[in-house]
């Protein structure tokens, strides 16, 4: 059985082991873009502890018989000023399971709750940030009604 709630700092640790992963796996989707710098754990680390201390940050956790198996971040903003999607927008960049199988249950648990908390916080939108070859957390993303709005196309100068 698996549990949402907000993330505490205890739970950073944890956090940054599975982003370390997904770091490493991304890296392999694109060499240059995604590259993991030497020190990206304890960066995150101290990151993430700024993030559980601002006001307009939503942090989730999801455990299975008390064990961390995923994570989402997402940040309360306003869109850039030429445009009007009508309210906050509640954007994720942090957002990981364990292992790839767990996006159906874990990771659409952990996406309807912050769904649900930006909502009552007042977004109007929700965007998330995917690499194009995580096909299992796009997989989800689809499945949850969100659709493709940006794609970023990188290249070495």
């Amino acid at each position: 059985m698996q549990t949402i709630r907000r993330a505490v700092d205890a739970d950073i640790q944890g956090m940054v082991a599975i982003a370390e992963a997904k770091r490493i796996e991304y890296q392999g989707y694109s060499p240059v873009f995604w590259r993991k710098a030497p020190d990206a754990s304890s960066r995150q680390e101290h990151y993430f502890q700024a993030l559980l201390r601002d006001p307009n940050i939503i942090a989730l956790i999801a455990e299975v018989e008390e064990t961390l198996a995923g994570f989402v971040i997402g940040a309360l903003t306003t869109a850039p000023p030429v445009y009007n999607p009508g309210g906050p927008v509640c954007l994720i960049d942090d957002f990981a399971v364990t292992d790839p199988t767990h996006w159906p249950v874990i990771g659409a648990a952990l996406f309807e709750a912050m769904q649900r908390e930006a909502k009552g916080r007042g977004a109007v939108l929700i965007v998330v940030v995917c690499a194009q070859r995580d096909e299992a957390k796009r997989t989800l993303l689809r499945a949850v009604g969100l659709s493709v709005a940006s794609e970023w196309h990188v290249g070495l100068l």
